[in-house]
């Protein structure tokens, strides 16, 4: 088989890099790479990209070498990297938005198409913007992405239902394949001493991550330590919040993802405040450290933990998210069960072979 990935619009290689997700994003090419006669990339990114991965990895490497504005790029790709796209045999984007990319190679080499949908595009765009009018874009988007995918790949149930629903969509093209953690990475350090109240949270700085309300809830709470992994937009704003509470807080960026292990193990807790997630590695990667934790009761992660089981479920708002931290802390018995049965079940389900298997078997059907 002849794969080739479809980035998302406007990501590349470096902007993985620069998330320090690059390690974990490839993981599961480097796992499908033995199995497959050939795997390109479409990248929005330049030269960078070529030197990032190299001849050594076994990928081929198409980039924007023209510099054209994404959009642009987004439709003329295809024409441009002609050459390797005609030889493939399965194509594959790699999330709904740009997704068209690919659909306009499929039809200009009539070749099959993977759909990846790591979490709904209309649906974020609802809770993203005011305009009416782009949320009607996307959904629509969305909808003609969805039928021109031989094969979909979704990252939950519930997904999976709504498409089929709201798109019409076969139901026998619709596969369920969850986000993966890389076990032999992510894992119980024993070696690693836990900081007793010491709070962990990875995640964007942005309005869907709710990291303003998680740093609001430790004003009541002496003694708790928070560590925030993670980049963005509110970091200047959320930074002078901490300094004004004078809380414990220490911002530490974006961190490459071979480090998260470590300083996950460090910890006695896990938190995710956001408002609505997808289907959320930064917790699997937590359960799969042996850490307990919190995640608040919405869409995509609701769906994922039991609560006081295989974690804890709260509110979103300063004074949830301050009752269940506090609950957590005082009730070591709590930690422990939550922290064991969570780490049973993220091996079990989103193992980084398991996961990888589940992608080829779908990739398998449309060679």
């Amino acid at each position: 088989m002849k794969l080739v990935v479809f980035f998302s619009r406007g990501m590349s290689l470096d902007g993985w890099r620069q998330a320090g997700i690059l390690e974990r994003e490839m993981a599961l090419y480097r796992a499908l790479r033995p199995h497959l006669e050939h795997l390109a990339f479409v990248t929005y990114g330049g030269a960078d990209d070529l030197r990032l991965l190299g001849q050594a990895s076994g990928v081929e490497v198409l980039v924007n070498r023209w510099s054209l504005p994404a959009n642009l790029y987004s439709v003329l790709a295809p024409y441009l990297h002609r050459r390797t796209l005609s030889r493939a045999t399965v194509f594959k984007a790699n999330q709904i938005n740009g997704a068209w990319c690919a659909v306009l190679a499929k039809w200009l080499f009539r070749k099959r198409l993977v759909v990846r949908c790591g979490f709904l595009w209309s649906d974020f765009m609802v809770r993203l913007t005011t305009s009416r009018w782009r949320c009607m874009l996307a959904e629509y988007l969305e909808g003609a992405i969805f039928r021109a995918g031989d094969a979909l790949i979704v990252a939950g149930h519930a997904d999976r239902a709504t498409i089929i629903q709201r798109y019409d969509i076969n139901a026998g093209r619709t596969h369920v394949v969850p986000n993966y953690v890389d076990t032999s990475l992510f894992r119980l350090m024993p070696e690693v001493p836990r900081e007793s109240r010491r709070v962990i949270t990875v995640g964007r700085l942005e309005e869907q991550k709710n990291t303003e309300s998680l740093i609001e809830a430790l004003k009541e709470l002496p003694g708790v330590k928070l560590s925030i992994v993670g980049d963005g937009s509110l970091r200047a704003d959320l930074e002078k919040r901490v300094s004004k509470y004078n809380l414990d807080v220490e911002f530490l960026g974006a961190v490459p993802h071979e480090k998260l292990p470590q300083l996950l193990n460090g910890a006695e807790l896990f938190i995710l405040p956001s408002h609505y997630e997808g289907n959320p590695k930064a917790l699997f990667e937590a359960m799969a450290c042996g850490l307990p934790v919190i995640g608040t009761r919405v869409p995509g992660i609701q769906q994922v933990l039991i609560h006081e089981e295989t974690g804890f479920l709260c509110g979103t708002t300063p004074l949830d998210i301050r009752a269940a931290l506090r609950e957590m802390l005082e009730r070591s018995e709590l930690r422990e069960r939550v922290a064991s049965n969570g780490f049973t079940y993220a091996v079990e389900h989103f193992s980084l072979t398991r996961v990888a298997q589940q992608e080829l078997a779908v990739l398998t059907t449309l060679s």
